[in-house]
């Protein structure tokens, strides 16, 4: 995700050209920057023809630093920004390649969110997710993750993972952690809208109605007709929208302990 070999040996070509000519070459040697400087901690990655999606995700993400690091400070504790990752179709991330099948993702083990922004298009096209809003819960809803990870409440999902586990329980553990950060993101409206009032008519109902497309019941009933609730990861519609609304409506982190179990 850094700039590619070609463009090294392509900067490198005119640095020797303009050597020739008796320039200082170094006006655009100290241009180059090796993949490792490109995606600082908390840097956004730059993703070719980036639309009005991509952007709003950029200041969505921003939004939710604003929270996430003022509520920490008041807890005593330091917010650790993840690092928001823009990308179409398919990328390599620490957790592995993801395909844009596997939707938007947060990687504990490089604490990047990833956002594919063809999914997000498919969110409110096909889903019908229609809405700025639609898009900010899918983004606050990654951002929970990562305060789940400095929370360590993603802990007992990872010891039952390896643990020998029924997929059952696997599953089962896995919506609680995913109906925890549907309420984080709902804590993050809460507050976002008393710090910046930046909320219009019609929000919420976007972010509620976005939180029901995405429920297993609702996808697994579209793709292949019928409901295998012991496969469900990330719990159903109904699930979903009220555990988001909860957040929204107390803006009390507390509150989301009881999907603990955790």
């Amino acid at each position: 995700m850094g700039l590619k070999g070609g463009g090294i040996i392509g900067t490198l070509v005119l640095a020797l050209i303009i050597y020739l000519m008796g320039g200082n070459p170094m006006s655009v040697l100290q241009n180059i920057t090796s993949p490792e400087q490109s995606l600082s901690s908390n840097a956004v990655a730059p993703v070719a023809g980036e639309d009005e999606i991509g952007e709003m995700a950029k200041v969505v993400f921003a939004d939710t630093e604003d929270v996430w690091n003022q509520l920490f400070k008041e807890a005593g504790e330091t917010y650790r920004e993840p690092t928001l990752v823009l990308f179409n179709s398919s990328i390599q991330s620490a957790c592995g390649n993801a395909q844009s099948s596997s939707g938007p993702f947060y990687c504990p083990e490089d604490e990047r969110v990833y956002i594919d922004l063809d999914y997000l298009q498919y969110l409110q096209q096909r889903l019908g997710a229609q809405g700025d809003f639609a898009v900010a819960y899918i983004i606050a809803h990654e951002v929970g993750h990562h305060v789940q990870k400095l929370m360590g409440s993603m802990d007992n999902l990872d010891k039952l993972r390896t643990s020998g586990a029924s997929a059952a329980q696997v599953n089962a553990m896995s919506v609680r952690v995913e109906l925890q950060a549907d309420f984080l993101a709902g804590v993050w409206v809460y507050h976002a809208q008393r710090m910046k009032n930046f909320m219009e008519r019609g929000d919420l109902e976007e972010a509620l109605n976005a939180a029901a497309a995405v429920g297993d019941d609702k996808i697994q009933k579209s793709e292949q007709g019928h409901v295998s609730p012991d496969s469900f990861t990330h719990g159903t519609a109904a699930q979903r929208k009220s555990w988001l609304q909860k957040g929204i409506e107390t803006g009390d982190i507390g509150q989301g302990d009881a999907l603990s179990g955790l």
